[in-house]
C-alpha cells in the first residue's frame, strides 16, 4: 500500500448522485469515496448504465452531486458560485470525449488555439503554444490539416492537445478511444503516458476496454454505486478507496476481461 505525504489533488467524500425520470427516482452513485494523487494515471471501468461517465462529470465540475462532496487541493469546489465553478474548471481541467467536437472549417493549430483565444491571451503565444502542443502529441506536420483531412486516431491527439492548452492539473476522458481500432486506441494511451511523464497531468480515463485499461498503473471498477479495484486487494488502489472496498469482487467481474494483446500494445508504444 502506497504511503502518499502530500494531499491529493482530488477528494470524493461520500458521493451521491440521484436523477429523476419519469416521476422515480434513479442512484447512480451512492456514497462514493475516491482520492486522486497529483500524477496518477488511473483507468476507470464498469459496464453501461454503472455511472462512470456521471463520476466524471462530476468530477470535472460539469455536474453537481445530489450530496457529499469534492475537494481540490483542499477547498469544496462546489461551495463557490458557478461562475467562480466555471472560471476553476477552465484553468485547472482538461476535458476529451469520445467524439472529439473538432471544429471542422479550422485547421489543428486553429483549434488547439481556441481555448487561449477565447481566455484573450495574446495572439503570438497563443499560435507558439498551440504549435508546441501538436508537436509534443506528434503531428508537427499536420499544423495547417483540417479534421476532414485527418485520421480519427489524429483528429483525438488534436483533442488532447487543445485540452491540455491551458495547462490543467487534471485531464480527464471518456470512452477517448471508443471510435478507434485497437492499435491506433493503443497508440493514443501510449501517447497519454508519455505526457503524464512529461508534463506531471493527472489523468482519469473512462474507458469499456480492458485492453487498454489494462495499461494504466490504477485500474478501478464502478459497480452498484460504488468503486472497487480492478484487482481486489491491489496495493495501488489502497490509498485511493476506503479499506473496506479494497478485497471486493465486483458483481460482474467477466464483463471486466479482455485477452490482452501485447504485440499491438507493444508495437503502438514503440511508433507512438
Amino acid at each position: 500500500m502506497n504511503d502518499h505525504s502530500e494531499r491529493p489533488l482530488v477528494e470524493i467524500h461520500n458521493l451521491t448522485k440521484r436523477f429523476t425520470h419519469r416521476d422515480e427516482e434513479l442512484t447512480v452513485l451512492e456514497e462514493l469515496d475516491l482520492d486522486v494523487y497529483k500524477g496518477d494515471r488511473i483507468a476507470i471501468m464498469g459496464p453501461s448504465g454503472a455511472g462512470k461517465s456521471t463520476l466524471l462529470q462530476v468530477m470535472g465540475t460539469l455536474d453537481e452531486p445530489t450530496s457529499g462532496e469534492v475537494l481540490f487541493d483542499g477547498d469544496a469546489i462546489f461551495e463557490r458560485d458557478s461562475d467562480a465553478i466555471a472560471d476553476f474548471r477552465n484553468r485547472e481541467i482538461g476535458f476529451v470525449f469520445q467524439f472529439h467536437h473538432l471544429l471542422p472549417e479550422f485547421t489543428a493549430r486553429e483549434n488547439v488555439m481556441m481555448p487561449g483565444m477565447i481566455a484573450r491571451m495574446a495572439r503570438g503565444e497563443v499560435e507558439d503554444r498551440a504549435e508546441h502542443l501538436l508537436e509534443m502529441v506528434g503531428l508537427e506536420e499536420r499544423l495547417e490539416h483540417q479534421p476532414g483531412e485527418l485520421s480519427g486516431g489524429e483528429q483525438q491527439r488534436v483533442a488532447i492537445a487543445r485540452a491540455l492548452f491551458m495547462e490543467p492539473r487534471l485531464l480527464l476522458t471518456d470512452e477517448l478511444t471508443g471510435n478507434l481500432d485497437l492499435k491506433t486506441g493503443a497508440g493514443i494511451h501510449a501517447m497519454l503516458s508519455d505526457l503524464n511523464e512529461e508534463t506531471g497531468v493527472t489523468i482519469v480515463v473512462v474507458t469499456h476496454d480492458p485492453r487498454l485499461a489494462e495499461q494504466m498503473p490504477i485500474k478501478l471498477v464502478l459497480d452498484d454505486g460504488g468503486i472497487l479495484p480492478f484487482e481486489p486487494g491491489d496495493e495501488q488502489v489502497g490509498d485511493r478507496i476506503p479499506e473496506s472496498q479494497l478485497y471486493r469482487e465486483p458483481t460482474n467481474p467477466r464483463q471486466l476481461r479482455a485477452d490482452s494483446n501485447e504485440d499491438v500494445w507493444q508495437e503502438a508504444q514503440e511508433s507512438a
